[in-house]
């Protein structure tokens, strides 16, 4: 029987596998010049971890999560996101005592979601994002935007949008949670089972509802932005001043919620607006979250943060036909011309690449037509030719691949002749 890939779920292969390594790397700067740390937590954690933080209200916890009953009848999920284990490892290991405040972390890896595979939406999918916890301040929010954005645009991508709203502070949310009820709850019969069970759960939730959403009351709800008292008027106001500030354009949606319970006052998305793409497509979703860190029994404590899945970002990459610089390089490709020099061979392909450089031979008993084809396939810089002559001469030719020179190097420095050699290639390429 053929063994095949869990429906979801695919394999990325060497040649593909390059470009995760530039984008992870070219993450992973960003956020070190922003001043973010990594964490990484576990694949898996308790259930409840799930339902108090994202809320059960939501399609992640109510349909979407991969739930399992360990040996000892404990209810654990695979992670669905990101944000509740940082939180709940920011609690449990106390980070809020830290001297330095905010705690700023980053984090990549799988999550997991049961839903219909299509396109760059996968059963499991990779995500990355970054939370800022114990700070108030709105510029650090525009913070977060701008990191985000400086992401995408140093991948090139260009066809880009940042939607921003306020959800407001639970006050507002309170008055807008009461409107809600009012205009949904004549028509609620006409709506989706899920839409009715959160009508006085969480209604805001029926405006990010995927059955309903061209129901013509969505359209009309009333809008978050009516409600917002002074307080959260003026938290928001200072978010957009910010991203003016720092030349981020930006459109305010109001009917923009996210699909998770735990967000308040800023959120927002970035979206491809690539032709090609098809309907506005999310790349990047976040926002403001005070009392999630309460939620996990930590001291009240704000928090806001992002997360970005990294299929969706290929996608777009694709879409825009961005190239990324991930060409596979190899230094020395060393070729044996008689079956006595394989044991030096072996030596001096080992003597380099402990010293810090990319060499390969042979391995598939070629002749030497077919290791020069190999090491031009390889893209190799340099090939090294060994053979009796060399042996015992103690001299071999080192040939640029590029250009045909070629140069006498030593058996017994190899690492210096290469070296060399290597030196003189990059001053001539600068």
């Amino acid at each position: 029987m053929q063994m095949k890939l869990p429906r979801g779920t695919r394999d990325i292969l060497p040649g593909e596998v390059e470009k995760w390594h530039y984008v992870e790397r070219v993450f992973q700067s960003i956020c070190e010049r922003f001043q973010y740390e990594e964490i990484r937590t576990p694949i898996f954690e308790h259930t409840e971890l799930f339902q108090r933080g994202v809320g059960d209200t939501t399609d992640i916890v109510s349909k979407e999560m991969y739930t399992f009953q360990d040996k000892k009848n404990r209810s654990l999920t695979l992670r669905p996101e990101g944000t509740a284990s940082v939180v709940r490892a920011f609690v449990e290991h106390k980070l809020f005592g830290q001297v330095n405040q905010p705690v700023k972390l980053y984090y990549s890896g799988p999550m997991f979601r049961y839903e219909r595979p299509q396109g760059a939406r996968q059963r499991q999918f990779t995500q990355m994002g970054l939370e800022a916890i114990g700070s108030n301040d709105p510029a650090i929010d525009a913070e977060i935007i701008s990191l985000a954005m400086s992401f995408y645009k140093e991948l090139g991508l260009q066809n880009i949008e940042l939607v921003i709203n306020s959800l407001g502070d639970k006050e507002s949310r309170l008055k807008h949670k009461d409107a809600l009820v009012a205009h949904f709850e004549p028509q609620i019969d006409e709506f989706c089972a899920d839409c009715q069970v959160r009508l006085h759960k969480n209604p805001l939730r029926i405006l990010d509802c995927k059955v309903d959403h061209a129901h013509p009351l969505i359209a009309t709800a009333p809008s978050i932005l009516e409600f917002l008292n002074e307080e959260s008027r003026s938290y928001f106001a200072k978010v957009k001043a910010y991203l003016d500030a720092l030349g981020i354009a930006y459109t305010v949606d109001p009917t923009l919620v996210r699909g998770l319970d735990y967000y308040n006052h800023t959120t927002f998305e970035i979206m491809s607006t690539a032709e090609g793409f098809g309907a506005k497509s999310t790349l990047c979703g976040g926002g403001r979250y005070h009392g999630l860190v309460q939620e996990f029994d930590g001291p009240e404590t704000p928090g806001v943060g992002f997360g970005l899945g990294v299929e969706r970002l290929f996608a777009a990459l694709d879409v825009e036909r961005i190239e990324l610089p991930v060409a596979r390089e190899l230094d020395c490709y060393v070729i044996t011309a008689t079956e006595t020099a394989e044991v030096k061979a072996v030596t001096i392909v080992n003597e380099l690449r402990l010293n810090g450089f990319s060499v390969e031979k042979d391995y598939m008993g070629r002749k030497m037509k077919g290791q020069l084809k190999d090491a031009d396939r390889k893209n190799a810089w340099f090939t090294m030719i060994l053979g009796d002559t060399e042996l015992e001469s103690g001299i071999c030719k080192l040939k640029n691949m590029k250009t045909g020179e070629q140069t006498e190097i030593d058996l017994a420095a190899v690492t210096a002749g290469l070296q060399a050699a290597r030196e003189q290639l990059e001053g001539e390429n600068k």
